[in-house]
């Protein structure tokens, strides 16, 4: 792979998750300062809570890096896949470590971007899919937000 397309592709990672970005706030500034109380709360009926879509997002890091790796189905952290459930009760220190998870989810994937030594077609896919993804979750954090605090 080329140096430069995998830098492009890193920087699109880091873009979406935490590094300044035109787009607005990045997946990381869109969770930044929310209590668990907020990211608990679900904006309406059948509505993802902020809690759901950061795990969410935690959770395809972790199964895009597994794909690009080739590594072995193994273990989320958290038991469940896609859409997790919040923990009950939704303590702040079960909220601070499913941030910390993501986080480790972010670097894990970038460690392994990193580190591939050439880049398929669907693997360039996969990683400008995932910050895709991300960007795409910031932002509906950003709505949710605007509702929960506008409607306490």
């Amino acid at each position: 792979m080329k140096p430069e397309v995998r830098e492009i592709l890193l920087h699109l990672l880091d873009e979406g998750y935490d590094r300044a970005a035109w787009h607005g706030p990045t997946l990381c500034g869109s969770i930044r300062g929310v209590s668990a109380k907020e990211a608990a709360r679900r904006p309406g009926a059948r509505r993802h809570s902020i809690w759901e879509l950061a795990i969410h997002a935690a959770y395809w890091k972790y199964a895009v890096r597994r794909r690009l790796t080739a590594e072995k189905r193994g273990f989320f952290p958290r038991k469940g896949s896609n859409w997790l459930p919040v923990p009950n009760p939704a303590t702040s220190a079960a909220w601070k470590r499913d941030v910390e998870l993501l986080a480790a989810c972010h670097h894990s994937l970038r460690e392994a971007v990193a580190g591939l030594r050439g880049l398929t077609p669907r693997r360039r896919r996969l990683i400008a899919g995932i910050a895709m993804h991300h960007v795409y979750h910031a932002g509906q954090i950003q709505l949710v937000k605007r509702m929960i605090r506008a409607h306490p």
